[in-house]
């Protein structure tokens, strides 16, 4: 499983310093299309400064987040097929493969929902196997996007056994383009359908400390999010004010 840390809250996580605990389940986000050469480099330097799981970066800058994190336990991540899925799976094992050859040790990739909708789950399986074996044959992880806010919960179910039986390290809840994001309820769905094998990520929505503790709670192991520095900020004031209580 993922990086395997303690927040207080879940039997997933052996004990640990606090904030470290809270950084080590954070990938730092930039996704937003106008993000600048700038704006990429302040995340990578919050990344190394809290520690942070990851940054997550479209693949165009994985070159520039793989330089900035050299020397460093940061992860590099990439997305693929992102945000809306439907590219052809050629085309996402070839982003794959791009961004693992830029350095990229995780990847992020997101499902093709109509064709699930559709109950195309052939093509679906297909789709994540060719982007697991991709990765997986180069010593990257896979991450798979679902999409929660477009399914009901049964077609949730659906696509999180497909990412396990497709070989899968991970699902995760959102792109954070969609309609919604992460919701403690589809964490625990998804954590029931996969179980204590894969990693679950909540991405979408995260601002807070407490959202935080409620995905993990549910049975989150990793959280997408670019409020990342503001949720360090509250864990260190709380271990703060925890100190100096007597």
């Amino acid at each position: 499983m993922d990086c395997l840390c303690y927040v207080g809250l879940s039997p997933y996580f052996p004990r640990m310093p606090y904030d470290q605990a809270v950084a080590c389940l954070i990938d730092h986000t930039i996704l937003k299309p106008e993000a600048t050469r700038a704006e990429v480099l302040k995340v990578c330097a919050e990344a190394r400064q809290f520690g942070f799981a990851s940054v997550c970066v479209n693949p165009f800058w994985v070159p520039l987040v793989t330089e900035e994190l050299k020397g460093s336990e940061v992860k590099v991540c990439s997305v693929v097929g992102f945000p809306l899925g439907a590219t052809s799976t050629a085309a996402k094992v070839a982003e794959t493969l791009k961004a693992l050859h830029d350095g990229a040790t995780e990847i992020d990739m997101v499902i093709n929902i109509g064709a699930l909708r559709g109950g195309e789950t052939a093509a679906v399986q297909t789709d994540i196997q060719s982007v697991v074996a991709a990765s997986h044959a180069r010593g990257a992880i896979v991450k798979v996007i679902i999409e929660t806010a477009l399914l009901d919960d049964d077609l949730k179910k659906i696509a999180c056994q497909l990412a396990k039986d497709a070989g899968a390290d991970f699902v995760k809840t959102s792109t954070g383009f969609s309609k919604a994001g992460a919701t403690v309820a589809d964490i625990a769905l998804m954590r029931a359908v996969v179980g204590p094998e894969l990693g679950v990520k909540a991405s979408g929505g995260i601002r807070t400390l407490e959202d935080l503790r409620a995905m993990v709670a549910a049975g989150a192991t990793r959280v997408g999010a670019s409020a990342s520095v503001a949720i360090m900020e509250a864990a260190a004031q709380e271990q703060a004010s925890q100190t100096a209580a007597p």
